[in-house]
């Protein structure tokens, strides 16, 4: 039987966004796109498909015709590596699965090469929630060191003033849910963006989704195992108010049905730490020799 939690009061927290000064260094190339301030928020809609690898490169030619690849894509897109908190009871995977009207999730991104992590590599400290239909996320970037301190720490560490009110929200939740990193994710993503009438949209496609629940450490020699089909991928479209005829016209002509799949989600189920759920991919397919990379993969 599935577990109710009582639903928590929606916090406006934030803060201003503080402008980005100076030139960033080169190491910093997969953080630059996601970061036009320190403290960053936005609101959107998502709608997300699984769809074979073949399938998605098809539905990625097609989207070129009309969408700019994000600048940091190139032609082999860029990695995203996730770490997750959750309480002991698995709270926010519970809120997940019953479909609460409104959910969140705690987690620490790194973007790139995680083998380049170091106290000193920007991340960003997330707090992603959906209210009703729409999907907020508001983060903070840091240097990794700073966001251990905080996440794992528990101490409030050094920050610009727009960033307290957030900082302390992270914080709070931290303390008050007893909150630990429970699991972790990371997949290579080719992102493509709206212009001129399409300004807003955001479609990504996510493939090699892999992860761990044990060495959070984003810089660990660990292995990772995959927890959606090599032969999937993720695809999921972002946008601020709707979704253009034209892409909805596409994805109709591909018969692609919209599917509830969170990657946090897959990584609990997939190493055993809650059952599985009647949304969890299917990996009856996996190769055996396959179903455990390497973390260099």
């Amino acid at each position: 039987m599935l577990r109710r939690f009582r639903k928590a009061a929606v916090s406006a927290g934030g803060g201003g966004a503080q402008p980005v000064s100076g030139t960033e260094a080169s190491g910093e190339l997969g953080h630059r796109l996601r970061a036009p301030s320190k403290l960053h928020a936005f609101n959107r809609y998502e709608i997300k498909y699984l769809v074979d690898v073949a399938e998605a490169a098809e539905l990625r030619a097609e989207i070129e015709q009309r969408l700019d690849r994000d600048r940091h894509s190139g032609d082999t897109g860029y990695g995203i590596w996730s770490v997750y908190y959750d309480t002991r009871q698995l709270r926010f995977y519970w809120e997940k699965i019953e479909g609460l009207k409104f959910r969140r999730k705690l987690r620490v991104r790194h973007y790139g090469d995680r083998f380049t992590v170091g106290a000193d590599t920007p991340v960003f400290v997330e707090i992603k929630q959906r209210v009703n239909r729409v999907t907020q996320k508001r983060r903070v970037r840091l240097p990794y060191g700073a966001a251990l301190r905080l996440c794992d720490g528990r101490q409030l560490v050094e920050h610009e003033p727009g960033q307290r009110a957030f900082l302390e929200e992270v914080l709070d939740l931290i303390v008050r849910l007893d909150l630990r990193a429970v699991a972790m994710t990371g997949y290579q993503r080719h992102a493509y963006v709206g212009r001129d009438a399409d300004v807003g949209l955001r479609v990504t496609f996510d493939h090699r989704v892999r992860g761990r629940d044990r060495d959070f450490h984003l810089g660990a020699e660990a292995e990772n195992r995959l927890i959606v089909p090599a032969r999937k991928a993720i695809v999921e479209v972002k946008a601020n108010e709707r979704v253009p005829y034209w892409l909805t016209d596409l994805t109709a002509k591909r018969n692609l049905q919209v599917v509830r799949v969170s990657k946090y989600c897959q990584s609990v189920e997939a190493h055993g730490l809650a059952p599985r759920s009647i949304f969890h991919v299917p990996d009856h397919d996996l190769d055996p020799d396959r179903s455990i990379i390497l973390s260099e993969a």
